[in-house]
């Protein structure tokens, strides 16, 4: 299979498997387009923690205002992996927050068709994150997975990942 037609064979599998709120949704339509990023992913209830990491480190206003953005947005589940000691180290230190929140935002409204021809999404802390496709799947850095597509939002979209990204050091 060319890469074009696996990339659209990816791309059509996730589209297939976008839910919101429990309902199937198509890449144009959702319930939460009138609200922006943070309220869409208050509302989704499984983005607890990162709502709360982002107000922490002063990001809401960036993801509420009117600039698109793509968010790839880990869940609470996908924070619960993450070691307590290096959750407290990112509380305690705003700049290592920021830089790894902004790792996981991407500079327009990126949907899933566009996301699995990419090699790279280069997100607003500086780096890039890599996008391997294997299978049906998306990952993100060869381990996080791409769950959800293409939830809208008023300014922006939303792609649910099952793992924190941390941006390579410096």
């Amino acid at each position: 299979m060319t890469g074009r037609r696996l990339a659209a064979s990816v791309a059509a599998v996730l589209v297939t498997a976008v839910t919101v709120g429990g309902a199937a949704a198509s890449p144009g339509s959702s319930t939460a387009s009138d609200k922006n990023i943070v309220q869409t992913a208050n509302e989704a209830g499984q983005f607890k923690t990162l709502v709360a990491l982002v107000k922490r480190a002063g990001l809401a206003g960036a993801l509420t205002g009117s600039t698109n953005v793509t968010v790839f947005a880990p869940t609470d589940k996908a924070f619960a992996k993450v070691p307590p000691a290096t959750l407290r180290k990112l509380q305690r230190n705003r700049a290592l927050l920021r830089s790894v929140l902004l790792y996981h935002v991407a500079k327009g409204n990126v949907k899933a068709a566009q996301v699995v021809k990419l090699r790279t999404v280069k997100t607003l802390n500086g780096a890039t994150v890599r996008v391997g496709v294997k299978g049906n799947r998306v990952y993100l850095n060869r381990k996080v997975r791409v769950v959800k597509t293409d939830i809208e939002a008023s300014n922006g979209t939303i792609h649910v990942i099952d793992g924190v990204l941390i941006p390579p050091t410096s």
